[in-house]
């Protein structure tokens, strides 16, 4: 997409990947080790992540915390031959002006990774010096009777601050490729240039800069000073006002566009509308006063899913779509992607839409037997056995993606050379699907 034969440095990527498989079977071995994986949650807070009592805090919780900093090194290798490639691989005429948005969003995210990934990765270290060699870095220290028990007073605060500080640039840096692959979607697809091109440029360079500034609104209800609740609520609503300002511009190409509704546009608009039902809960969930009383319940599962888990999905997929032809040389099956999208679309909201009213009556997350251990009506565990039938059909679904993957590489109608009559450079390459070197011997100007 910016007319460079190869990555900057090819040798680097190839490491980063097997770096990165490392990291993957290190965690998969953890399921195989006496006490089985950790059992603290996604967030692994301490200091019930390594005491006795929580599954897998010996050998679980340490594979975890080792796996996620070989993960982190093999990131940095990778995302810095992103950036350099983005900076230094241009070819004649590509100036970072007429980069498409795919590369701006996917350059942006590798730069707040490479700067938020350290937070996690020390936090990580530490941890594990914890729980291996006993230092005090998040475990309080434990006295009974008068009694010292261990530990010498570190801060389990500290460790929500570390992590959140990765956290919430992890949302963006998940959110800005999605970003980037929908503007070029629309684009293509409503046969227009991308609505205020610098003015989305401009959008995803303060969203990262923003996203910084924005960590402790997951932090309402750990006791801080309500001085900081104010500082994030308020820096939480500025970044809603790029990221908006991305949804008109959107929704501005669209406007009296040529469209064409191909798989990949219905994901695209999907895209939008999810996203946009999904940040406005994110509203009420930035302001203190809300969230307190709705923090730990299903409501904020709906929102993080629909902003992180459904959105950025449904981006993928359109993605596949679009450029499976260019990887392959043949088109997927119409039909087969239409219906996979209808139902993953729909279903998604028969699944989330629901958990928002949960969350209003009350109900928590991570209970796995709501009638035993707390009270709620019978509204809801009705809801609950429809959201999980919901989520079992769309789950399903995703094998009619899988088979249309597999039936078209060998089945599918010839795609050419550039089906989608779309204008980045991938679909000028000369050979489809390009071969080593993409361009060949002259490369393009643009």
């Amino acid at each position: 997409m910016v007319g460079a034969r190869d990555m900057v440095f090819p040798y680097v990527n190839m490491v980063s990947y097997w770096v990165y498989l490392f990291a993957v079977l290190l965690l998969m071995a953890s399921f195989f080790v006496p006490g089985g994986p950790t059992g603290a949650g996604w967030t692994l807070y301490p200091p019930q992540a390594i005491l006795p009592g929580t599954p897998g805090a010996n050998w679980g919780i340490i594979l975890m915390l080792v796996s996620l900093a070989f993960f982190i090194i093999g990131f940095t290798m990778g995302g810095l031959n992103y950036v350099v490639t983005v900076l230094q691989g241009r070819t004649r005429g590509m100036t970072m002006m007429r980069l498409p948005l795919t590369v701006w969003g996917i350059f942006m995210a590798t730069i707040l990774a490479l700067l938020a990934f350290p937070a996690l990765f020390v936090s990580a270290i530490m941890m594990t010096l914890d729980q291996a060699l006993g230092t005090s870095f998040f475990m309080p220290s434990l006295v009974s009777k008068g009694e010292h028990l261990g530990y010498n007073g570190g801060s389990p605060i500290l460790f929500q601050h570390l992590f959140w500080f990765f956290g919430h640039p992890e949302v963006y840096i998940v959110a800005l490729p999605a970003f980037g692959i929908v503007s070029d979607l629309i684009s293509v697809n409503a046969r227009k240039n991308i609505f205020g091109y610098r003015m989305m440029v401009w959008a995803i360079l303060a969203i990262g800069g923003l996203s910084f500034m924005v960590w402790a609104h997951h932090m309402y209800v750990s006791g801080m000073n309500p001085y900081f609740g104010f500082f994030f609520a308020t820096t939480t609503l500025i970044i809603a006002v790029p990221t908006a300002l991305k949804v008109y511009n959107w929704v501005l190409t669209l406007w009296r566009g040529d469209i064409h509704l191909t798989v990949p546009m219905l994901f695209a608009i999907g895209f939008v509308f999810t996203f946009i039902n999904g940040g406005l809960t994110g509203l009420f969930l930035g302001n203190v006063p809300v969230d307190i009383p709705l923090s730990g319940t299903m409501f904020v599962v709906a929102h993080f899913h629909m902003v992180m888990a459904v959105s950025p999905i449904l981006v993928v997929f359109g993605a596949i779509y679009h450029w499976y032809p260019k990887v392959t040389g043949r088109m997927l099956n119409d039909t087969m992607g239409k219906f996979h999208f209808w139902v993953t679309f729909l279903g998604t909201y028969a699944i989330y839409y629901p958990m928002h009213y949960l969350g209003f009556l009350g109900v928590p997350r991570r209970y796995y037997a709501m009638g035993s251990t707390v009270f709620i009506p019978d509204s809801a565990q009705t809801l609950n056995e429809a959201i999980t039938i919901a989520a079992l059909i769309v789950g399903a679904v995703q094998v009619v993606f899988l088979y249309n993957l597999i039936w078209s590489y060998f089945n599918g109608k010839p795609s050419g050379g550039n089906p989608w009559r779309a204008t980045t450079l991938e679909w000028q390459t000369p050979d489809t699907p390009p071969k080593h070197g993409n361009f060949g011997a002259t490369l393009p100007v643009v």
